[in-house]
């Protein structure tokens, strides 16, 4: 039985997560479960899942889970508390799906202790890479991509070598914003940012796949993930969101993965990885009902966040942590309603333009960029 840990348990991809083990009784054990501060939800998965610890982030909410909670539950609260489930010692694989810069310092922590991880939290390798990767080769940490297009490549990848790779294409529905005027895109509210085409999200996730930052983010995810130069990888705009993402060979041979946009799919499979199980067969596609699949460039004049997500990776060190936060800050301005949607990108490109690169493998100067960033934020609105 594999026993699985999950820091953010009460999101979207947490939920999705239990969602999969559900279905296969007895194969699972959940040993961990983590909440910023959805109270109830937390209290609610503790119930049914019986863990051995629990955390909720907003101390304020300790008391409610640990009333409603079993003494066998261990009850946590704070960051030390979430700390503590992403490192409890009788974990074999941790689910790191804490949204943003959060998630580093509980997922740095498990990979420090050994504990294998399925990564949903692309800010730590956008932030860390470097760290986080350094670090698990030191202590012989796999970590698995959960993220649909990572996953994808991830599973292209199974069997191949590192030299034999040419290029990897990123796959990307374009958002709700594709066929969008340029001279339109100040009046967009957050209502239509937040209306995802394909995929249902968290909001932060979904207002960054409406500026085609959260691609950007996942380019300089994949460099650490893949080990691949950022010249070579390149995003497509693939409006129906089928093929999640393709690996081009050296022999002029490409690989993609295909199941319809469902990240139920890419977690049960890192869950039974290296097998394959049944449980989907629901979901096939019917490719003679599907029509064509369509295949465009990105419009960097129209999402400049993409663009400033590559320049951020050319800079390297500490320049993707300040990209991560002052996108954070402005992201949550935008949702409620303190700054237009193409304000997002005018206050990134700010703050980066400020900022002088230092070197990435110390966790207290990444937070220290991380806070200056957000503070640079909050001067500049």
């Amino acid at each position: 039985m594999k026993r699985i840990s999950i820091i953010g348990s009460t999101g979207s991809i947490g939920i999705t997560t239990l969602g999969v083990i559900d279905k296969f009784p007895g194969e699972f054990s959940v040993v961990g479960l983590s909440a910023h501060s959805n109270a109830d939800l937390l209290i609610a998965q503790a119930l049914k899942y019986h863990p051995k610890i629990v955390a909720v982030g907003d101390k304020n909410k300790y008391a409610a889970v640990r009333s409603a909670l079993p003494k066998s539950i261990d009850v946590t609260a704070g960051r030390d508390g979430i700390e503590a489930v992403a490192t409890f010692e009788e974990t074999d694989l941790l689910v790191s799906a804490i949204v943003g810069f959060a998630g580093l310092y509980p997922t740095l922590a498990a990979v420090k202790k050994g504990i294998n991880i399925a990564l949903a939290n692309k800010e730590s390798l956008v932030v860390a890479g470097e760290l986080i990767i350094r670090t698990a080769r030191e202590k012989n940490v796999q970590i698995y991509p959960l993220d649909s297009e990572h996953n994808a490549i991830f599973q292209c990848l199974n069997g191949q070598k590192n030299t034999w790779v040419k290029r990897l294409h990123l796959t990307a529905s374009g958002g709700p914003f594709l066929h969008f005027e340029n001279d339109t895109f100040a009046a967009v509210t957050v209502q239509q940012a937040l209306a995802h085409p394909n995929w249902n999200m968290g909001k932060k996730i979904s207002i960054d796949s409406a500026t085609l930052m959260n691609k950007g983010l996942e380019v300089i995810e994949a460099q650490w993930l893949f080990g691949i130069e950022l010249r070579n990888i390149e995003v497509i705009i693939h409006p129906e969101s089928i093929i999640h993402s393709m690996v081009e060979f050296v022999d002029g041979s490409y690989l993609a993965q295909m199941n319809i946009p469902d990240m139920s799919i890419p977690i049960q499979y890192i869950l039974t990885y290296p097998e394959r199980r049944n449980g989907f067969t629901q979901h096939a596609i019917d490719f003679t009902q599907l029509g064509k699949l369509r295949f465009l460039r990105p419009d960097m004049i129209k999402f400049p966040c993409l663009k400033l997500a590559y320049y951020a990776a050319e800079q390297g060190k500490t320049m993707p942590a300040v990209l991560n936060a002052a996108n954070e800050c402005a992201v949550e301005l935008f949702l409620n309603g303190k700054i237009s949607f193409v304000d997002i990108p005018k206050i990134i490109e700010h703050v980066m333009s400020r900022h002088t690169v230092q070197p990435s493998l110390d966790y207290s100067i990444l937070e220290d960029v991380d806070s200056w960033a957000r503070q640079c934020v909050k001067q500049k609105v």
